[in-house]
């Protein structure tokens, strides 16, 4: 099996060696990035491409290893005994299989996305080392060793809100996906806008990566903020010389809620633009 890309996943040379790596070495993904850059969309088109099953278990704040393997409803077995179900005397009614039990029991190799484990508890990556080292585990309630058929395609994203353990680290294959220079974005765009006039997608890439370099940003726009700013630019027929002021100074431009998503972003901006047009 190898990865390339899709018709619908622009791939960089180093992404696609990286996802062959780890295919070879029998290795999770670790792939970090800027949010929007798409490290969970990635784990989808690799399944498409394969023609795998996708599995996906997007991580919670809240959310704990044991229930990517199995959680058991003890509650709803205590309410059937009283109500007599004679279910009761199977146990294996009330287990409730998690993304990793999917993912072992599948009949073809899957694609299995642990989406942003950053988001959960510093003890939840060394909570599944085991799992995923040996590809195992034991349910108790069943008396069962749950062993994978398929050794899953294993990929973990995250945004790096908190630092990953180093045993943890030592386990995966590790890729930081670049945010993309202005050519490779006019390829992914054309991915998704085939077509696209010529000076309306000049000047919303020259604005998007003005707006990107400025300083003391909280959220810089990312690919999917461009991608959403295009449709709207299309749908509401705004024009290419719309997106600058006459003299191509920098201005604020036509529906920017889609490219700044917070106040402080917004007000820093409208600010330079301010100052940009007193030095004038």
């Amino acid at each position: 099996m190898g990865f390339a890309g899709s018709d619908r996943y622009l791939a960089s040379k180093s992404l696609s060696m990286a996802v062959n790596a780890a295919i070879v070495l029998e290795k999770p993904l670790l792939i970090k990035g800027e949010p929007g850059t798409g490290k969970t969309v990635l784990a989808e088109a690799v399944a498409e491409s394969l023609g795998a099953d996708l599995i996906s278990w997007h991580i919670k704040s809240t959310t704990k290893a044991q229930q990517g393997l199995y959680e058991y409803d003890a509650v709803a077995r205590l309410r059937d005994s009283q109500l007599g179900d004679p279910r009761v005397g199977d146990i294996s009614h009330y287990i409730r299989q998690g993304k990793l039990w999917q993912a072992f029991a599948a009949s073809q190799r899957p694609v299995l996305l642990i989406d942003e484990i950053d988001k959960a508890d510093i003890e939840f990556p060394n909570d599944l080392l085991r799992e995923l080292d040996r590809m195992e585990f034991y349910c108790y309630e069943t008396r069962q060793l749950i062993r994978a058929k398929h050794r899953p395609l294993v990929f973990i994203t995250s945004n790096n809100e908190k630092e990953l353990p180093d045993a943890f680290l030592r386990r995966c294959f590790f890729h930081y996906i670049k945010f993309p220079e202005a050519d490779t974005m006019r390829q992914i765009v054309d991915v998704h806008f085939p077509g696209l006039k010529g000076e309306l997608l000049s000047a919303a890439m020259q604005v998007f990566y003005e707006i990107r370099k400025l300083p003391g940003l909280k959220k810089k726009p990312s690919t999917s903020e461009l991608i959403d700013w295009l449709k709207l630019l299309l749908a509401e027929e705004i024009p290419a010389e719309a997106l600058h002021s006459g003299d191509n100074k920098i201005s604020v431009p036509p529906l920017v809620g889609a490219l700044l998503k917070n106040e402080q972003d917004i007000s820093l901006f409208e600010k330079l633009v301010f100052m940009n047009q007193r030095n004038r």
